[in-house]
């Protein structure tokens, strides 16, 4: 019989740490090769570790909300062990190679439930303990989906476990857990009694809410884009009726519905082919402007566990629909939490439609190491003057705010311009094509 250390595995894209959600065995359960073992939090996603070892679980290292860096040790597994009473012993201890669901492993193995042995009749402990210990229990809490629910109930300090979900089969909303928060607060907590003498008083002290996970990632990204861009901005007024039109003509032909982020992205790079200063990226460490040959299309997502940015790859060899398709899909996997880190890197420029939020303007921060970020404020009816007439025309303010070392006000401003122009004459688009 060997015991086998199995350590948290290089997570790839320069991810250098995970905090431990919610670990899936426990100590004495029986493990198959490639079966999940923990679920883990990193800046770009939430992924289930699968262990490379089939054998007998021997100890855990780290408790759920732990951050651990990577290669530190997880838990160690007893291989050709024999299996204790209360789980079927795995046939299998070798390592498969594997290391990530959703990175290249294999189907996971589906997982056991499990029934503890009751306390003794007459135990201190079996009166309280026996509706528990009796009970068929699942690896994980009561049933919860939402990362963001589970993330609340932690910094709290609230046990899952000791909750009833008023959603559909039990499910834990997050107005369940901010319930319970509540009800805790109010306990009434006896007052200690008066000191000899009034102690100084001492300002009080806000919510500390830790940086770390994504929201962490995203504060050092933004941070670091401030210290090191010099950037600027520009913005411009545009008439998307006829844009908003052609849509609507799209979309009553037939086929797949056409959003209006793939026509802007469809805009974007018939742009940077004009203007290719603003692909690009700067190299400090050799004082050079990397121009790049292709367009990764970063765009802006808001989820439940805060700000990400998915990238289509190859935008610039995609067609509307196509965009449409990859922006609709990568979305969906945004608000999963099922984004791989390479579906989060590797962009050249960013599309951001704040518009979804009701506003009609902003000064984007560029998404470092890239040069440039186009916004988009939402599309809005409002007088204008249209062919020598005043007229309600929908509209929306674009804003660029570009990379000041990759290029002058004149390039950004005719990138800027040749995009309004496009928003505004969609036919434009026909001689890029």
């Amino acid at each position: 019989m060997a015991s086998l250390e199995f350590k948290l595995p290089d997570l790839g894209e320069g991810l250098t740490e995970a905090e431990i959600v919610r670990w899936l065995v426990e100590v004495g359960d029986v493990v198959a090769v490639d079966q999940p073992v923990v679920e883990v939090e990193t800046a770009k996603a939430m992924v289930e570790v699968p262990c490379p070892y089939g054998g007998v679980v021997t100890a855990r290292f780290g408790e759920e909300g732990t951050e651990l860096p990577v290669g530190s040790p997880l838990l160690t597994v007893a291989v050709g062990a024999a299996a204790p009473s209360r789980a079927p012993a795995s046939p299998e201890a070798e390592s498969s190679g594997n290391v990530l669901v959703g990175y290249g492993t294999g189907a996971a193995v589906a997982r056991r439930r499990r029934i503890r042995p009751v306390a003794a009749a007459g135990s201190a402990a079996a009166g309280s303990a026996a509706a528990a210990d009796t009970a068929v229990e699942t690896d994980g809490p009561v049933p919860v989906i939402s990362p963001l629910v589970r993330r609340l109930a932690r910094e709290n300090g609230l046990d899952l476990r000791t909750l009833k979900g008023s959603g559909p089969d039990g499910l834990i909303l997050r107005s369940d857990v901010e319930s319970a928060i509540r009800g805790a607060k109010e306990v009434p907590v006896q007052a200690p009694a008066p000191a000899a003498a009034p102690a100084p008083a001492v300002a009080a002290v806000g919510e500390r809410v830790p940086l770390r996970g994504m929201r962490g990632a995203v504060a050092d990204k933004l941070s670091r884009s401030r210290h090191e861009i010099p950037d600027a901005t520009c913005w411009v007024d545009a008439d998307a009726t006829e844009l908003m039109a052609a849509r609507t003509a799209m979309n009553q032909a037939g086929g797949p519905p056409v959003s209006v982020l793939a026509l802007l992205a469809r805009i974007c790079t018939a742009a940077l082919a004009r203007f290719p200063e603003l692909n690009s990226t700067v190299d400090m460490a050799s004082r050079e402007i990397v121009r790049l040959p292709g367009v990764n299309l970063g765009f802006a997502a808001q989820t439940e566990r805060g700000l990400v940015v998915p990238v289509v790859r190859d935008a610039h060899a995609r067609n509307v629909d196509e965009l449409s398709a990859e922006f609709a899909r990568l979305t969906e996997s945004a608000r999963a939490g099922s984004l791989t880190p390479a579906e989060l890197t590797g962009g050249t420029f960013t599309l951001n439609n704040y518009g979804v939020f009701g506003v009609d303007g902003s000064t984007p921060i560029i998404n470092h190491p890239e040069a440039a970020m186009l916004g988009v404020g939402r599309i809005v009816p409002k007088p204008w003057v249209h062919e020598g007439e005043l007229a309600v025309r929908k509209v929306v303010q674009l804003s660029l705010t570009f990379d000041h070392r990759v290029c002058d006000g004149g390039t950004a401003g005719g990138f800027l311009r040749y995009v309004a122009d496009c928003v505004e004459h969609p036919t434009l688009l026909l001689r890029t094509l």
